[in-house]
């Protein structure tokens, strides 16, 4: 052993690449739970463990090449999250106060930027700049908590993102042109070569990305191969932006917001992508951050100190300035502006660049023969002091804001769907090996809650025979099933059944289990009998009062652009109405895709006034009569998604032309994946009967109906961002 020992390399700083990786993940993983107990932000956490370990500190390892591309590939990664996670409806809606709030957070921060420099510090204008440069700039460091807590999308959120490209393209820029005018290379071929730089970049990735990307997802459906594929194109965008002119980190986002609808928030590829940057590359760029850390320069001299004070003071003024701004013009409250100043005002990755770049620009030489830098020695020193504080700062700030938005959110979220704690339980019975993912993936994408559980999978099995190979096959269906749960982080319950009818057994479990929707599968080759679905499903349907969507999916849902929607007449007056839109409104939230409704005009002025705060991007078309259900035929395209609210017979919105849906489907839909939806319902005649149990259901429904109509009144008094109030 002691021969083995000493024929490795154990000296500091270590060398040996196993134990590096290996210490690495031992302070990802222990750096958080120590430091946590002092109430220290984990984000903050790595960043000291960083500095502890590094070439400043214990020296353990050096901030060597696999270092900085492992941060700069972290860095990149928050980036990608945040156009990847961003609302892109909302930030459409919002651009202009993205911008904005981007030119004015710049202006400020700059402006004070200066005049510290010039009237404290007493610098040149040229250094002075670049101090303001530093000061507009800034890294979303405290995105990944804000993406952990799930409140990604406010529009606080939605608007700080947005502002960042604006700063930080801005003071790039100011870098770029500082960097040229000291060493005499700006000339009007610069600004040619950026613009024609900029458009290509933003043409290409923008346009050009998301078809190839729905091609790659329709024809791939290996979880490696697409999270491969993601990376690859994230870097690939990364590299058209420096191309283009600009820092990686643009062309990151670029490439988030490309991918912001082909990558639903519910997919298995979504969690691995969160998965992989937040359990590695984010925190070995935090780390790599720290390694720069180096507190012994700062008492060096007092010039050090003094520069580190100000800058720190200063920087963090103007951001919080921009933040007290923008509660003030968008009407925000105190955690949203806590939010804001919490992504705004941490500093790292683009000021030590620009620190740096201003360090090695010399401007002259002493008599002494010692160059005149742009920026000193002081000044570098301070930076990584500066650095320090304000992610300490934005991190404390910003998780307290998101913290509190997020329990906000959670008692509007209980107080929308009418009831606290309502469980939903979906039962999916599988019987094809081929249709299990998208049917576990329908099924989390329809959910209401952020309940991870709560999803059944259902085998019915012959209890007439004792086949080995029909348990085989159950037992690899069911597992399958939990494997597909599981990459999206849901908690799977298997079932399996033994009866000789399929539909007792179905039927069985739903009143067993207490089943609130019931999901059935069609192959994408199936073709529809004229009984409408075969006589189990009819049976089914006949037997079990709940709401059941028949799903035939012919491409992922991931890679639908447009989701149609076709309502009967007198939809919006039967009992399961706000259940089943409610199931919509999850799949257009978690896909992305554009919400068509048609349906008969009073339908839609209901839809209108009721669920237009709710479901912002979407188109209402007036669909007369179920005799024309064949134009559609000519308005779907391949990329389409067609759901059709049916009725059992004998109901308020049947119509006699759903017969023919099996044969529509059939003949004129083959190339588009579709579901079928049929929603709670009581027959005409059980209107008599008030004490019936049917009467009791439909009683329980409205009442919550009615609380659904009273939320959407109390949405309309409040102001058209109905997410500032809290």
């Amino acid at each position: 052993m002691m021969v083995l020992m000493s024929l490795i390399d154990i000296s500091l700083p270590l060398k040996n690449p196993v134990l590096q990786f290996s210490l690495i993940l031992f302070i990802i993983l222990f750096a958080p739970l120590l430091l946590n107990r002092l109430k220290i932000p984990s984000l903050i956490s790595l960043i000291i463990a960083g500095a502890v370990i590094g070439p400043h500190g214990f020296n353990l390892m050096l901030r060597d090449s696999s270092i900085v591309l492992f941060g700069t590939v972290g860095l990149l990664y928050i980036m990608f999250l945040a156009g990847l996670e961003i609302d892109v409806e909302d930030f459409r809606k919002n651009s202009r106060n993205s911008i904005l709030f981007g030119l004015y957070t710049f202006f400020i921060s700059i402006t004070l930027g200066i005049l510290v420099g010039l009237y404290i510090l007493d610098f040149s204008l040229f250094s002075s700049i670049l101090i303001g440069s530093i000061f507009a700039s800034h890294t979303l460091i405290v995105y990944p908590v804000v993406s952990k807590l799930g409140v990604s999308t406010n529009k606080a959120v939605t608007i700080a993102i947005g502002g960042t490209i604006i700063t930080d393209t801005l003071a790039l820029l100011v870098l770029a042109v500082i960097a040229g005018i000291s060493s005499g290379e700006l000339m009007t071929g610069f600004w040619i070569r950026l613009v024609i730089g900029l458009t290509l970049f933003s043409l290409i990735v923008l346009l050009l990305f998301p078809v190839i990307a729905r091609w790659f997802f329709k024809r791939f459906d290996d979880s490696v191969l697409q999270y491969l594929f993601v990376l690859a194109m994230v870097f690939f965008g990364g590299f058209l932006a420096e191309a283009a002119g600009v820092e990686a980190i643009i062309g990151a986002f670029f490439s988030g917001l490309a991918l912001n609808r082909l990558i639903p928030r519910t997919s298995p590829l979504m969690n691995r992508v969160k998965f992989v940057g937040n359990a590695l590359f984010i925190p070995f760029f935090l780390i790599g951050v720290g390694m720069l850390i180096d507190i012994r320069a700062l008492f060096k001299d007092y010039n050090t100190l003094k520069v580190a004070a100000v800058i720190t003071i200063a920087a963090t003024v103007a951001k919080y300035l921009s933040a007290w701004i923008t509660q003030r013009v968008f009407g925000f409250s105190l955690d949203q502006r806590r939010l804001i100043f919490g992504l705004i005002s941490a500093h790292a990755a683009l000021a030590l660049a620009t620190v740096l770049i201003g360090y090695n620009i010399i401007t002259g030489y002493t008599l002494k023969g010692d160059p005149v830098r742009l920026l000193d020695e002081s000044v570098l020193n301070g930076t990584i002091l500066f650095i320090l504080i304000t992610c300490t700062l934005a991190t404390i700030v910003g998780e307290k804001g998101a913290k509190n938005i997020a329990l906000a959110d959670t008692v509007d979220e209980i107080a929308e769907t009418g009831v606290a704690g309502t469980e939903e339980r979906i039962l999916i019975p599988m019987n094809d090996l081929s249709t299990v993912d998208e049917l576990v993936n329908l099924s989390a994408t329809v959910k209401s809650n952020a309940d991870k559980r709560g999803i059944y999978a259902l085998h019915v099995a012959d209890n007439t025979t004792s086949d080995d190979a029909a348990e085989k096959h159950a037992g690899k269906l069911l597992e399958k099933a939990e494997v597909a749960a599981s990459s999206i982080d849901y908690e799977l319950t298997r079932l399996i059944r033994y009866d000789s009818d399929v539909v007792n057994g179905i039927t069985g479990v739903i009143r067993e289990q207490k089943i609130t929707d019931l999901i059935l599968g069609l192959h994408q080759k199936s073709i529809l009998t004229d009984t409408l679905l075969g006589s189990a499903s009819e049976s089914i349907l006949g037997r079990c009062n709940i709401t059941t969507f028949i799903y035939r999916p012919v491409q992922p849902l991931a890679t639908i652009k447009r989701t149609i929607v076709v309502i009967p007449a007198g939809a919006e007056h039967e009992i399961g109405f706000v259940h089943w839109m409610q199931k919509v409104t999850n799949v257009i939230k978690n896909t992305g895709s554009t919400l068509v409704f048609y349906a008969k005009k009073q339908t839609l002025a209901y839809l209108k006034e009721v669920y237009s705060l709710r479901i912002v991007n979407a188109e209402y078309k007036v669909f007369k009569d179920w005799d024309d259900f064949l134009v559609l035929s000519r308005e779907l395209k391949n990329d389409d998604n067609l759901i059709v609210v049916m009725s059992r017979k004998n109901h308020l919105s049947y119509h006699s032309k759903m017969a023919k849906m099996p044969a529509y489907l059939n003949s004129y839909f083959q190339k588009n994946s579709f579901i079928l939806v049929y929603p709670v319902q009581i027959r005409i005649e059980d209107e008599i009967s008030e004490n019936s149990p049917v009467s009791t259901v439909k009683k329980t429904l409205l009442r919550f109906d009615g609380i659904g109509k009273l939320l959407e009144k109390m949405y309309k008094k409040k102001k058209p961002d109905s997410s500032s109030e809290h």
